[in-house]
């Protein structure tokens, strides 16, 4: 198989992929709700494997000490991720308080790194940065519970679908250069040499 011909094939999977993720995108967006217990779901069994890796971790380093902090870690992990499978929409409303307060502590933050890099002109959009990430745990704070319903889907859905459209708009470009090459005759690289 030629590198154009492994090339075509790699750039037309990344298609197909930035595809579904822009349609798995505006689903998300259109049915916020689903999408949200998908992360809520998923947020959930990521916290029972970190709460068996913990228990697993505690046990085989138990010889070094901490053996029951790291068991205790392991059964928080455990009890908050049953707790989130068996309960997905107080998961969801806690998910939701967890995002406020992320987007807070990130809008603090941002002012604080504005004001350090004041004399750079750039520093404005650590401004606004810092700006939209208040708005946003204001009205998202301001409307909980109501807001859980379709504040973690939606975002999950634009992460997506953004995400989505930047793989698209690489692998277009991927896709052009790929057909630029196949244009262009072969040559060896780098001046040839004549030995007389």
């Amino acid at each position: 198989m030629s590198a154009n011909t492994e090339i075509n094939r790699e750039v037309g999977w990344s298609i197909a992929l930035s595809v579904l993720m822009i349609v798995a995108g505006v689903l998300a967006i259109i049915v916020p709700p689903a999408s949200g217990i998908a992360v809520t779901i998923l947020v959930g069994w990521l916290l029972l494997f970190c709460g068996g890796a913990y228990l697993a971790y505690a046990w085989q380093t138990r010889r070094g000490g901490g053996l029951w902090w790291g068991m205790l870690l392991g059964i928080i992990y455990l009890v908050a991720g049953g707790y989130i499978l068996l309960h997905p929409m107080a998961g969801l409303a806690s998910l939701t308080l967890v995002l406020v307060a992320y987007l807070l502590l990130e809008s603090i933050l941002e002012f604080i790194l504005a004001c350090q890099l004041r004399p750079l002109t750039e520093s404005g959009w650590l401004v606004l940065d810092g700006m939209v990430a208040l708005v946003l745990a204001i009205m998202i704070g301001w409307t909980w519970p109501s807001s859980t319903r379709w504040v973690i889907g939606t975002l999950a859905g634009i992460g997506m679908l953004f995400g989505g459209f930047t793989r698209l708009m690489l692998s277009l470009t991927a896709h052009r250069m790929a057909h630029a090459f196949q244009a262009v005759p072969e040559r060896g690289c780098g001046p040839t040499l004549k030995i007389n």
